[in-house]
């Protein structure tokens, strides 16, 4: 698996994640925490070594990818604010479902971006993905976020 085909798993963890949690009633107080702070998790890793490995490399490929980059960045940035809100509050608090749902809204924006315009330039740069799948396994493996605890 290339660096390419790990990512897109990744996006796809979430978006079965965030379909679980659409699915939960009102009353899911326990289980709509625990998935989300499981999206969170996940998306936290994914931004890290996405920032950390993947997009410097894109950088450096092809400067005509900076905007692209740029833009993930930003992108990243607003996901990790709404993340810390969603890790911050309890489920039936006033806006915590609203948040996931922007979250899940912003996330498919980023991913169909990422899908459709940054990964094909990543395999046009004919960089080592495979080398880079292995950095960014590695680094997701030893990645310790702070605790989120259900």
């Amino acid at each position: 698996m290339d660096a390419i085909e790990l990512l897109t798993q990744d996006h796809q963890t979430v978006k079965e994640l965030f379909e679980q949690y659409e699915g939960l009633s009102d009353r899911s107080l326990a289980s709509k925490r625990k998935l989300a702070l499981k999206i969170c998790q996940e998306l936290s890793k994914h931004a890290m070594v996405e920032e950390e490995i993947f997009y410097p490399a894109v950088r450096d490929a092809s400067r005509s990818n900076e905007d692209l980059i740029d833009e993930a960045v930003v992108e990243h940035a607003s996901a990790k604010e709404l993340i810390a809100q969603i890790v911050a509050m309890a489920p039936g608090e006033d806006l915590y479902d609203a948040k996931v749902k922007v979250l899940s809204e912003q996330i498919d924006h980023h991913v169909l971006e990422e899908e459709g315009e940054i990964f094909p330039c990543a395999r046009d740069a004919e960089l080592d993905l495979q080398a880079m799948a292995s950095q960014i396994a590695a680094r997701k493996a030893e990645i310790e976020l702070p605790d989120m605890q259900a």
